[in-house]
């Protein structure tokens, strides 16, 4: 999100924040960039008045819940703004494989075929243009669900050209020591990664590396997770790190073991850019293991992810050679320019022929028609509601 905004704004836009959600304190401090915030409420026709005013000539929806919420007010109140949604990852897919993974089997139609999937691929219809993160997901929409090549547009994480440190800067396999692993415990992906981490793969590297340690770095730690720090174990739950790069830099091996999820995963391609090797899954891998060598090892079962991570954390020529082929991975795959090019390219072509381009949609345009019957009549029923409640 912040490299879209940064993105915006370097096409002369006026970016304005509006959110529901309160306000962090871990949060992004957008005024530091001049970028005007406001808060919106759900469910409530004071975005009607607000939207009105404002007038703008884009419309980015954070997520397809944020569309639904909010879609079908700018679509009757600035039918002339261009409506794009930012999926971030599909949340139907992860969904389903969470699903999967808990009934111990692979991913069916049955999983993906469910209420999830029918709310985001109907958001993605009724927008103009949505971002999606990855290549086998733009696959999975065009072969699975027959969504049209228009309406969507692979844009991966828009990075930074440089980091704050060039890869000279690095510390180097002598001076590194620890494991890593990062991730929002809120996230449910990230959570099971943890206790896999702790149940089955942590004890092996520790018995082969005594005096090794994991330290577990992410927002919103809950109790169940802090309760598993361990020191004597080397099992150390850090909770939010102020700086994910320089904690990433530090480490000699970042672990992702993701038994199910979706997207690209930031937290390796941060490694990545950090300079630190990673062993990982074939779902963390996703999306990113195109074309070019993997800086690490992919693995399916706890046994080989702690037989790799050992064998990285030992092996210094092995260890440089990753190293490399992480800078490497990023540079093809994450060229900002490229990336950015391609998306004002597709939003100025559609922002021309807006008109034709949503006639061209008809599916859109009947889910946008009913969506006004649905989601309208609901959010205006829960609106009244409060009101008299509040009388």
């Amino acid at each position: 999100m912040l490299g879209l905004i940064k993105l915006f704004r370097s096409q002369g836009y006026r970016v304005v924040f509006a959110s529901p959600a309160d306000k962090s304190e871990h949060r992004f401090d957008l005024s530091s960039w001049g970028i005007e915030e406001h808060a919106i409420l759900l469910n409530c026709s004071s975005f009607d008045d607000y939207i009105i005013e404002l007038q703008p000539d884009i419309v980015l929806f954070d997520r397809f819940m944020m569309e639904e919420q909010f879609g079908w007010r700018v679509a009757k109140s600035c039918p002339q703004a261009m409506r794009i949604l930012d999926t971030e990852d599909l949340h139907f897919l992860r969904q389903a494989r969470h699903t999967a993974y808990k009934a111990k089997r692979p991913v069916t139609d049955s999983d993906l075929k469910q209420e999830p999937a029918l709310r985001e691929i109907a958001s993605i219809y009724r927008c103009d243009l949505s971002l999606i993160i990855s290549k086998p997901e733009l696959k999975l929409l065009s072969e699975k669900f027959a969504v049209p090549d228009a309406l969507v547009i692979e844009c991966p994480l828009l990075l930074e050209p440089q980091l704050n440190f060039t890869h000279q800067q690095l510390s180097n396999f002598e001076d590194r020591n620890h494991f890593v692993t990062i991730g929002n415990f809120r996230h449910a992906p990230n959570w099971d990664a943890v206790l896999f981490l702790k149940q089955e793969i942590w004890p092996l590297i520790r018995k082969a590396l005594p005096t090794s340690e994991l330290h577990i770095y992410g927002a919103y730690p809950p109790p169940k997770a802090t309760q598993l720090h361990n020191d004597k174990e080397g099992f150390l739950v850090k909770g939010w790190a102020k700086n994910a790069s320089e904690i990433l830099a530090q480490a000699k091996v970042c672990l992702a073991p993701l038994r199910f999820g979706a997207g690209l995963k930031g937290k390796l391609v941060e490694a990545m850019h950090c300079g630190t090797p990673n062993v990982t899954t074939p779902i963390g891998a996703e999306g990113l293991a195109e074309n070019t060598a993997w800086p690490g090892f992919i693995c399916s079962d706890a046994s080989e992810i702690a037989e790799k991570a050992i064998e990285l954390h030992q092996q210094p020529k092995l260890w440089h050679q990753f190293q490399q082929a992480g800078f490497q991975l990023v540079e093809q795959k994450f060229n900002h320019e490229l990336i950015a090019e391609h998306l004002m390219q597709r939003v100025d072509a559609i922002k021309t022929k807006l008109e034709s381009h949503r006639l061209a949609n008809f599916t859109g345009l009947m889910l946008q028609h009913h969506q006004h019957k649905s989601t309208q009549y609901m959010s205006q029923w829960i609106e009244a509601k409060s009101r008299l409640k509040s009388v």
